[in-house]
């Protein structure tokens, strides 16, 4: 079967291919959330080797355990061309694949490994049986567990004991970095300016398989009305599917707590009366539940002058996607499956402006190894990097820095993003002049602001001098 083109994840095929110089098995673990291309990533790499390939069935309220193992018999046999066999033991079919990977190189599998052992808890406890009396035992195997519920995957796997001292390489795999995103527009990508990919990308962030839905001719607009708004759209319906079997019966706890971070970010305090719930452990467990599903993502704020990261912390929806289908799509999904939901513009939606500066936030500092590298800024001269946020009190004023770098220079790069269809004027520098007069900046330390843009800025703020580094991310379009 011929596979799509191949984009990106040069570095994770590296880390997969240095497998290949050991002399010993390898056991992986590959996880990351729906859609991010895992399965994709291991057909490329194993496309010079003998590669099986098994996937659990979706949980339904009809799957049972003898279904998952019905199932994984017929395609050991498709694969093996040995008969299908009918058995209630994860074992004998185990040892039936292992039959088959004594020898040579060779890539095993196990795609969607939660739904395969869902109903079985001894699943797990047999494949570790499995691996450590058979398919270790052929140095030249590279066995791959993948899955999407990486809570499932931490807690059963990564922190099991019975797979301590087993696990050879773990990846998590996350979004695409800008400029294998812009490798989706190929062929006209010269021609389609920076702020229309960045609108596209601010809605699918660097998920592959919905830039694999862009249509490269067609406008940003265009685009996300295709995906979003239209009776059929590969993205109406797909909060459903990303959703649906990630956290069981607490779905309903999880889902309440993105749509309360959907406007922007909140301490858990908030979280808990937005949604009244009081601030206990199970909370704690559904916000790391969250981040480990690549959700949301919790920024540690720190004191400057000590370095000391701090206990005070924001949660941020991290997930482009999710944002903007609760934001938009979610009111109006009944009307759009109906087709009788009708945009004229992008611009009529509310907040939009706001909702997209927070999109392309979440862009920057996905990215942010791309600003770093801008400002010439070496891994080891930092201290922290994170966005940095200062609480008011009777001493001091409250501040919000979209994102601060310090290194161990004493020096501060104060970063401001800004995502406008137009030129920005002078009223950013009083902007960010007053974020620089609410912060509290240690003596001895310097500041550097920066500016990082789309749509380029006004002569006036340009002849000011004022910021150190004026960047317009469009240029991380290139590959460095």
């Amino acid at each position: 079967m011929k596979l799509l083109r191949f984009i990106g994840r040069k570095k994770e095929l590296q880390s997969l291919r240095a497998l290949l110089k050991k002399k010993s098995a390898s056991l992986v673990v590959v996880q990351g959330r729906r859609r991010i291309g895992k399965s994709r990533l291991i057909e490329e790499f194993a496309k010079d080797f003998k590669f099986y390939h098994f996937m659990g069935l979706p949980p339904t309220e009809k799957t049972t355990k003898q279904s998952q193992l019905d199932e994984f018999s017929r395609q050991l046999s498709l694969q093996t061309g040995l008969p299908e066999v009918t058995t209630d033991d994860w074992s004998k079919l185990f040892l039936l694949l292992s039959e088959k990977t004594k020898k040579g190189r060779l890539v095993i599998l196990f795609d969607e490994i939660t739904w395969m052992g869902s109903k079985d808890p001894d699943f797990l406890g047999k494949l570790k049986n499995a691996w450590d009396l058979y398919f270790k035992k052929n140095p030249e195997l590279i066995f791959i567990l993948c899955g999407s519920i990486s809570v499932w995957i931490e807690e059963n796997i990564l922190s099991s004991t019975g797979f301590l001292g087993r696990i050879s390489y773990r990846l998590d795999l996350e979004e695409l970095p800008l400029f294998d995103c812009a490798k989706f527009w190929d062929g006209v990508g010269s021609i389609i300016s920076p702020y229309e990919k960045l609108k596209v990308l601010s809605v699918t962030g660097g998920v592959p398989r919905y830039l694999e839905e862009i249509k490269p001719t067609l406008s940003a607009e265009e685009n996300i009305k295709d995906l979003c708004f239209s009776k059929g759209g590969v993205l109406v319906n797909e909060f459903d599917d990303v959703f649906s079997d990630l956290f069981s019966q607490r779905s309903l706890t999880y889902r309440n707590i993105i749509k309360t971070l959907s406007s922007g970010v909140l301490d858990i305090k908030h979280i808990c009366e937005e949604n009244n719930l009081t601030q206990t452990g199970f909370m704690t467990k559904c916000l790391d539940d969250l981040i480990k599903s690549g959700f949301i993502t919790r920024d540690y704020t720190w004191n400057i002058k000590s370095n000391e990261v701090s206990r005070l912390s924001h949660f941020r929806l991290s997930d482009n996607y999710i944002r903007f289908y609760l934001k938009y799509i979610e009111k109006n999904k009944l009307r759009i499956n109906n087709g009788d939901y009708h945009l004229k513009s992008l611009s009529l939606l509310p907040n939009w402006d706001g909702i997209m500066g927070l999109q392309f936030e979440n862009l920057v500092l996905k990215n942010r190894d791309l600003i770093k590298r801008y400002l010439q800024i070496k891994p080891d001269d930092i201290l922290s990097d994170n966005p940095y946020f200062q609480r008011t009190t009777a001493r001091q004023t409250g501040c919000q820095i979209d994102y601060l770098i310090q290194t161990k220079f004493q020096i501060l790069y104060l970063c401001e993003i800004k995502f406008k269809k137009t030129a920005l004027g002078s009223d950013i520098i009083r902007e960010v002049d007053d974020k620089i007069k609410s912060l509290q900046i240690p003596k001895g330390f310097s500041l550097r602001p920066v500016l990082i843009h789309v749509n380029g800025v006004q002569e006036e703020v340009l002849d000011s001098g004022y910021f150190s580094d004026i960047i317009d991310f469009g240029i991380f379009f290139e590959e460095p």
